[in-house]
């Protein structure tokens, strides 16, 4: 079987500088198939995901595929999974809607790149039991509580960062169900009625504006386009991008981080930016080491990385960044929204935005 087209930047990453680093995920796999932060680190299953992404992008594909399988495997009978766990055993037992949402992005992901439709049929239960649960979640606004406790008890409060990866979720998982032929009209209502939270009500959303993700996350999500996506970026550009090092994750410390910055590189290049982008993922290349992992960041106020740990997802991060840009794989669009169904916005019945037929209900 001929070796599957790998991601590779002329004169920044070759593909063989991607495998190692593909390498290096996998060498932290645990034998059930998770992938945790780093060997002996927690697992959580949004970075489990990428890091899942990141292993099939790179032509990684039977561990790719014992990552997804050990979701379907953990899965709880709600259709979440925990916060965290380390080998096996449950250290935070709520659930974030966000990540378990990302099922749905993994597999269409996974799916795209081997075209394997028989993989997309086993796991369609979990991401479909995964999607049920966090649609269960949305309340009468059409947003999402960050956390629910394992009692069912929800936090107060949503998060920006988290529902617009929560809005590509509902995409990629729409995706899914119309290909497998599963019509599920209620996902697509609460794509709807997110999206017009997201895009008509700011202050539905905790105030988290000194995290970059806040800043980039809805051009990563997919529901800032355009214009607009390019006149956001630009305008907080010099509060979280440090030249020649990368993007803050806060915009208060003296901190760049691989995965952040690479998940701008990605905002990027659905923006339309492909040369800041490049440009900012040949920045963070101070971070990786001779064996193609990557430390998480660098504090360059003490001029130290920090903190000790070279972490799978930005590992992860900086492989679909490459992917993105260099347009290799049959998944390299999936955060520009290629193939992806396309979301009307309708406001939820409490949004306070006037009395909503509900078409998809009542059909």
């Amino acid at each position: 079987m001929p070796r599957p087209e790998i991601p590779a930047l002329p004169g920044l990453l070759t593909a063989d500088d991607l495998l190692a680093t593909a390498a290096t995920i996998a060498a932290a796999q645990e034998p059930s198939g998770a992938i945790p932060w780093f060997p002996g680190g927690h697992t959580d299953p949004w970075d489990h995901v990428e890091c899942a992404m990141a292993l099939s992008a790179c032509g990684r594909r039977d561990e790719a595929v014992r990552a997804y399988d050990w979701l379907a495997r953990t899965q709880s009978p709600d259709g979440s999974w925990p916060a965290k766990v380390v080998a096996g055993t449950v250290v935070e037992a709520h659930r974030e809607p966000h990540q378990c949402a990302y099922i749905a992005v993994g597999v269409w992901h996974h799916l795209r790149v081997t075209g394997d439709t028989s993989f997309a049929a086993r796991l369609w239960p979990a991401v479909r039991r995964a999607i049920d649960f966090v649609v269960g979640q949305q309340d009468d606004r059409g947003t999402f509580t960050w956390a629910v406790g394992a009692d069912g008890s929800r936090a107060d409060g949503a998060l920006l960062t988290g529902s617009s990866s929560t809005y590509q979720s509902l995409r990629c998982a729409l995706a899914l169900a119309e290909l497998l032929g599963e019509e599920q009209p209620e996902w697509e209502l609460a794509a709807c009625e997110l999206l017009h939270a997201l895009t008509a009500h700011p202050g539905y959303f905790l105030d988290k504006s000194r995290f970059s993700m806040d800043w980039y996350y809805p051009v990563l999500g997919g529901w800032l386009t355009g214009s607009r996506a390019r006149a956001d970026l630009d305008a907080r550009w010099s509060e979280f991008v440090v030249g020649g090092l990368g993007a803050r994750c806060v915009n208060d410390q003296p901190w760049v981080t691989g995965a952040e910055s690479s998940e701008l590189v990605l905002a990027l290049d659905n923006a339309g930016r492909s040369d800041a982008a490049l440009a900012l993922l040949a920045d963070i290349q101070h971070l990786r080491e001779p064996d193609g992992s990557y430390w998480t960041g660098w504090q360059f106020a003490h001029r130290v990385f920090w903190p000790d740990e070279h972490s799978t997802w930005t590992a992860a991060a900086v492989i679909l960044a490459a992917d993105a840009l260099s347009r290799t794989t049959p998944a390299n669009g999936i955060f520009r929204g290629d193939g992806l169904p396309t979301v009307t916005e309708i406001p939820g019945p409490g949004c306070g935005c006037g009395s909503v037929v509900r078409a998809a209900q009542d059909a």
